[in-house]
Order: structure tokens, then C-alpha cells, then sequence
């Protein structure tokens, strides 16, 4: 179940999520290990936030991502709350091959978001 936790910053309490999730404090590399977790289980065809990676923290999700150089590794399918891209066109190219809709420029977050919780 480790794996499903992300590192709270250590000057503040432990955090209970909506789903009842709460994210313990950890070292640097098992909160990475337990984001790089979360995004290899997130579906084909849907996206998630960096916020739903790591909630209270979702730099770190970010900031994991862009260290990462595993190939095993989906993280085209991490978007931003609103729905934008942080690396753009590669990163549609690689969503809309998955079959991911948009809407303008952003991911429809309506049809493609999944709550990690249910996968």
C-alpha cells in the first residue's frame, strides 16, 4: 500500500485525502518510486494530474517526471489540472495515438481524466 502515498513536507502534519489516503511522510526516492508507481498504473486512453500523483504536492510530481528517463514510464499521461500540456506537441501526438480526446488544445478533462483510486 506504500506505494500509493506521496511525502508531506516536513514541517506539516500528515494529510488525510478526500479518499481517505494519507500521505506519510517518506524519503525522497520512496515518494519518487511511489509517483513513478502511480503513473505506470494510470490506463491507456485516460490522463491524470500531477495533483492526483502526489495531492498537496504536485510539484514534486512534476519535478519527479522530469528526472525520469525510464521508458516504462507514461508520463504523456500526466496533464495539468486544466487540461494543458507541459510538453506539448509530442506529448498529444503520444495521448491522441492513445486515443485521449481534446478539446482545443487541452485534454478533455471530462472524458479522459480517471481517478487513480478506481484503477
Amino acid at each position: 500500500m506504500a506505494g500509493r502515498y506521496c511525502e508531506a513536507p516536513e514541517e506539516t502534519p500528515p494529510i488525510v485525502t478526500q479518499s481517505g489516503a494519507i500521505l506519510l511522510r517518506m524519503s525522497d526516492r520512496t515518494a519518487a518510486d511511489a509517483i513513478l508507481e502511480r503513473v505506470r498504473s494510470v490506463p491507456e486512453g485516460t490522463v491524470v494530474t500531477y495533483g492526483d500523483l502526489c495531492p498537496g504536492a504536485p510539484r514534486r510530481s512534476g519535478a519527479v517526471l522530469a528526472g525520469c528517463s525510464d521508458p516504462t514510464v507514461p508520463w504523456h499521461r500526466v496533464v495539468r489540472a486544466d487540461g494543458s500540456l507541459s510538453k506539448g506537441d509530442r506529448q498529444r501526438r503520444l495521448l491522441e495515438q492513445e486515443g485521449v480526446p481534446f478539446r482545443g488544445g487541452r485534454v478533455d478533462m471530462d472524458m479522459a481524466w480517471v481517478e487513480l483510486e478506481n484503477v
